[in-house]
């Protein structure tokens, strides 16, 4: 029986979410599960310059993997790739052009957890992952490919609860990162166990809650702003996108930079620290891991937040 009275609870938001079409679940990698499941997946063409997280999953579905090299662009190198053979195409940083994604044809999965706001392209899988540019715990959103096989548990599937993810969010917003990164960083591995689900209901609400055009608006102007600061520095050749994920900043002694803004109090990730492990050190890939700073844009800064991070950097390069 339903409850009724009580205390109140968060309040239901009734906003539309973008990709509101899209089928909603629990996280990206069990969205590429649902994929290669759906499509009886058996060889993919997979990036060496990404994090092991799906590692898991393709393992579980037997999945043939065929790595490739990515070049300063971004774009796969990729020489003998047959028509049956899928490609996991990551959108790093929103870089990847639609014409060059439709270049592939059929039998392309393109990973947009870095492009929120680029629209998927007709009959080309695609997966987004929320928690990376809103305030939620978890949450995918997967598009289907053409001819794809539905799957008839996904009418089936358990929703998720994201209640216990929370802590992080809700300590940081009332207090400072350092105090609850462990708690983020339990979050973040508790993501390699949880079984296929659909989107809990709590974090559906709260995406309803967003408002999409002033986060897309503030994204991009920050983006723009930092490139215009660096651009003449940076060894990526960008272009801007649309609500942007990150800006990309690729210099030598990257790395050390780092370390210095983190003293600073300003946190740059390394995106795929994986990769540092399982690439050379003459690799291209290895290079990038260590020493592109992604600057944060996200919505909760303005250009006083841009222009301290850029001041801090200069200070180091001069």
């Amino acid at each position: 029986m339903q409850e009724i009275g009580g205390y109140i609870e968060l309040d239901t938001f009734r906003g539309e979410m973008l990709h509101e079409d899209g089928i909603k679940l629990n996280s990206g990698r069990n969205a590429l599960d649902y994929l290669l499941k759906s499509n009886s997946i058996r060889v993919l063409h997979y990036p060496k310059f990404i994090c092991n997280s799906n590692d898991r999953i393709l393992r579980n579905n037997n999945v043939e993997i065929k790595a490739y090299s990515i070049g300063k662009d971004f774009c796969p190198v990729i020489t003998n790739r047959s028509d049956d053979e899928w490609i996991y195409l990551v959108n790093y940083y929103g870089q990847i052009s639609v014409e060059y994604i439709s270049s592939f044809g059929k039998n392309v999965i393109v990973d947009n957890a870095q492009a929120y706001f680029e629209k998927p392209l007709d009959g080309i899988a695609a997966i987004y992952s929320c928690r990376k540019f809103f305030g939620v715990a978890d949450g995918a959103i997967l598009y289907l490919n053409k001819g794809y096989r539905k799957l008839s548990e996904l009418n089936h599937l358990e929703q998720d609860k994201s209640c216990k993810r929370m802590r992080h969010l809700l300590g940081r917003y009332e207090n400072t990162a350092s105090e609850f990164y462990q708690d983020y960083s339990e979050n973040e591995s508790s993501f390699c166990g949880i079984p296929l689900r659909k989107m809990s209901r709590l974090t559906e609400n709260l995406l309803r809650a967003v408002d999409y055009n002033h986060v897309k608006e503030r994204r991009t102007y920050n983006y723009i702003y930092l490139h215009n600061q660096f651009k003449q520095l940076n060894q990526l050749k960008l272009s801007v996108p649309q609500g942007a994920f990150m800006y990309p900043l690729y210099i030598e002694n990257g790395a050390e930079i780092r370390k210095e803004l983190q003293k600073k109090g300003i946190y740059i990730p390394i995106l795929w620290p994986d990769v540092l492990n399982k690439s050379k050190k003459e690799e291209l890939e290895y290079d990038m891991a260590q020493n592109i700073l992604p600057l944060p844009v996200d919505q909760r800064y303005g250009e006083e937040e841009m222009q301290m991070m850029t001041d801090e950097i200069k200070k180091f390069l001069e």
